[in-house]
């Protein structure tokens, strides 16, 4: 015999209770509950997932366990595999999250190019026809690609059955409904138990699977925080949505390095790789303008060439404007407070406006030096030498600190045509320096202003 029973279930992080509750305990978000209904029979409750098979309930010894990492197949896509450290892993679940119109199902309908392998295409989002007409724009699709349009549980796992996919992809998973629960589709309560269907059906057929996930304002992804530790991979699409540059990132990668990225272009035909990005980055960037300098970001080992941008104007309102985008806020002004104190120049009288160009986000120390002399340049309306690259992270006291990977940098400036390249004074020590470059270290930011400012 079953009974009912009502959960609350706290929409911004997961947390179950079994009554309602103003305030999260968990996370402190306030009216964030919604009352859910289990079917609770004496054995289990319906619609509690098993995440991975048991396998009959025996361990196996580590050493006599086949290792799956020559079993990767490749995506056809080059930047992608090289956020996926080779392709995907036959088994995996992978999460992808972006905002609305980023291109996430453009990319998986470039994945359904690949003619090596069967792929179930599931939509509960849009129907056939309208998945057919965006296809149309891509080009070629083999005959290995079969099309769902729907969102119940139980007819998808029908059809994985009929078609036994090596790739299932669904779009998304905020739409996906499992039949046994009374919550509507998006729920934290669905999400989690249509992530958990989806787990163990890969695991136990060795099909990788790709799930789309909406995000939030804020830009994580929507649905309960369990959500991303349930997965094998957790992938971000970031880029300026009315722009043709995208990066695909990977912030949790069980089976590769997470500090990989893949960058696109967005063209008419669909995403295209970009080889070359610090090229890419520097195409149409000014030339001795007041405000413009050139760093070099680490993404996992790949150099990137980025240009910062500072606006610096005079202003009488008592609270200057502070403007950030690409970089963090708070480190930032934390950049513009050190040159007030250690240099003298007169920021709290002037609004100050910071910009990575091509929509690029940093967050490695190492753009410091560069942020503080963009922003000097554009106080004192001093251009720095276009064919300048700088690089380094800077401390609170001013001094210029090391940073990793030193030589790769300056190698891909060189590469570039940067004839002068300045660093950190401690990165000089056992530093190989490529013909006809000129390598500068300084020891604090007044240094920096005196090499470029003068």
């Amino acid at each position: 015999m079953s009974k009912n029973k009502a959960i609350f279930t706290c929409n911004s992080c997961g947390y179950e209770t079994g009554r309602w509750l103003g305030k999260c305990p968990t996370c402190g978000d306030f009216n964030t509950f919604e009352e859910s209904v289990a079917v609770v029979t004496k054995n289990k409750t319906v619609g509690k997932s098993s995440t991975v098979s048991s396998g009959g309930g025996k361990a196996t010894r580590l050493g006599e366990i086949k290792s799956i990492e020559g079993d990767k197949f490749a995506t056809g896509l080059g930047e992608l595999d090289r956020v996926l450290s080779g392709g995907i892993v036959p088994g995996s679940l992978m999460l992808l999250g972006g905002e609305p119109g980023i291109g996430k199902s453009t990319i998986l309908l470039q994945i359904c190019q690949n003619k090596d392998f069967t792929i179930l295409y599931v939509s509960g989002e849009e129907s056939p026809g309208q998945i057919t007409l965006r296809a149309a724009r891509l080009g070629d699709f083999g005959e290995n690609v079969y099309v769902l349009a729907e969102s119940d549980l139980a007819t998808i796992e029908a059809e994985i059955r009929r078609h036994s996919p090596q790739l299932l992809i669904i779009d998304s998973i905020q739409t996906m409904v499992h039949g046994d629960l009374t919550s509507a589709a998006g729920s934290v309560t669905q999400v989690r138990e249509a992530t958990a269907f989806f787990m163990r059906m890969a695991k136990e057929r060795g099909m990788a699977t790709i799930i789309v996930g909406h995000v939030t304002k804020e830009g994580a992804i929507a649905g309960p925080k369990i959500l991303e530790h349930m997965v094998d991979c957790v992938l971000y699409f970031e880029g300026e949505r009315h722009g043709g540059f995208r990066v695909i990132r990977a912030v949790k990668n069980r089976f590769g390095s997470t500090g990989e990225i893949g960058i696109f272009e967005m063209d008419e035909k669909g995403l295209k790789a970009i080889t070359n990005p610090s090229e890419y980055m520097l195409t149409g960037r000014p030339i001795d303008a007041a405000g413009s300098v050139i760093t070099c970001a680490m993404e996992g080992s790949r150099p990137i060439l980025t240009e910062v941008q500072a606006l610096v104007a005079s202003t009488k309102a008592p609270n200057p404007r502070r403007v950030v985008s690409g970089m963090d806020y708070n480190r930032v002004n934390m950049l513009i407070a050190m040159l007030e104190k250690r240099c003298r120049l007169y920021l709290s009288q002037a609004d100050s406006y910071v910009n990575v160009a091509g929509g690029m986000k940093l967050s490695e120390p190492a753009s410091d030096l560069a942020t503080i002399a963009s922003i000097a340049s554009s106080y004192k309306n001093k251009p720095i030498n276009h064919t300048t690259l700088i690089f380094g992270e800077v401390g609170l006291t001013g001094e210029v600190r090391a940073v990793n990977f030193a030589q790769r940098r300056i190698d891909e400036g060189a590469k570039l045509g940067f004839t002068e390249i300045i660093i950190p004074q401690a990165n000089l020590k056992g530093l190989k320096r490529p013909k006809d470059v000129k390598v500068l270290g300084v020891a604090s930011i007044s240094e920096l202003l005196a090499l470029t400012m003068a």
